[in-house]
């Protein structure tokens, strides 16, 4: 018995030693910049720097295999701690938040046929080309909403996806996820947007959309440096938007929309108590 309990021992005794020594020589050096840059990153692991979470970006970082912007839930204040930790020049990139440009729920906006599949805009999208009648607006399934790590994104009542432009940290989860493109990366300082995604023309629009652009050109009218007109939609010019704002009570079909005045109607972002002209 005593000698079995001793081969044991002496069993245990030697793997330990021999797991010390493989530990000691095959043990990884981690730089201790590495160490730091997680601790200043926010630790969202949301992929949007384009490596697989945040102790991806502190390697990469420390190899010199990007600069210190890459992080958008981090922003400017973080991007300056990363700086300071590799001893680089701190440049930050101009900040920017995802927009869904659709506002055509089920009041607005015909389907061409019920959906009673997976709750998934992806796999819908592949029955038919998807149940929404307009062939790039927000299909409603809360995929997004899903994917978004930040929980800045609401599906209202009427089937709409809906960003909030102060939770939103630019991690671009939700744009990837979209099989329609309907959301869009927009300067953080940019409040008003058209919220339509169809090349269609006017004509058609019509038919499946209240509240889609028909291309009338009164937007690009009123304040001639602040729209263009591309392949029958309206885009606002970013660069030139200061008065973009004159152009939303102009447009008939209110597909114009200023964030400062409200959210698309049934989300709980933004101004309470703001009429929505579109309800």
């Amino acid at each position: 018995m005593l000698a079995s309990v001793l081969s044991l021992a002496g069993i245990g005794l030697t793997a330990a030693i021999a797991l010390g020594v493989a530990a000691r020589k095959f043990a990884v050096e981690v730089d201790p910049r590495e160490l730091a840059i997680l601790e200043a990153l926010p630790g969202a692991n949301c992929g949007a720097c384009g490596f697989p979470g945040c102790a991806g970006y502190a390697k990469a970082l420390v190899a010199g295999k990007i600069d210190p912007n890459q992080c958008p839930p981090g922003g400017a204040e973080t991007v300056a701690v990363l700086a300071r930790i590799l001893g680089v020049e701190a440049v930050s990139s101009l900040p920017e938040v995802a927009v869904v440009v659709c506002q055509g729920d089920r009041r607005h906006a015909k389907d061409r046929y019920h959906y009673l599949g997976l709750q998934d805009c992806s796999a819908a999208q592949k029955v038919a080309g998807g149940p929404k009648l307009c062939p790039a607006g927000c299909l409603g399934l809360g995929s997004c909403e899903r994917v978004c790590p930040f929980g800045a994104i609401e599906m209202t009542a009427g089937g709409l996806a809906v960003i909030s432009r102060g939770k939103c940290t630019g991690c671009r989860k939700c744009v990837a996820v979209c099989p329609r493109q309907v959301i869009r990366m927009t300067p953080a300082d940019a409040e008003v947007h058209v919220l339509c995604n169809s090349h269609d023309k006017g004509a058609m629009v019509r038919k499946y959309c209240e509240i889609g652009c028909i291309a009338c050109h009164i937007c690009k009218k009123t304040v001639p440096e602040a729209y263009r007109v591309e392949n029958f939609l309206a885009v606002v010019e970013y660069d030139n938007n200061r008065r973009a704002s004159d152009a939303v009570g102009k447009c008939p079909t209110h597909c114009i929309r200023d964030f400062d005045q409200g959210y698309p109607a049934g989300s709980s972002f933004g101004p309470a108590g703001l009429e929505d002209p579109a309800a």
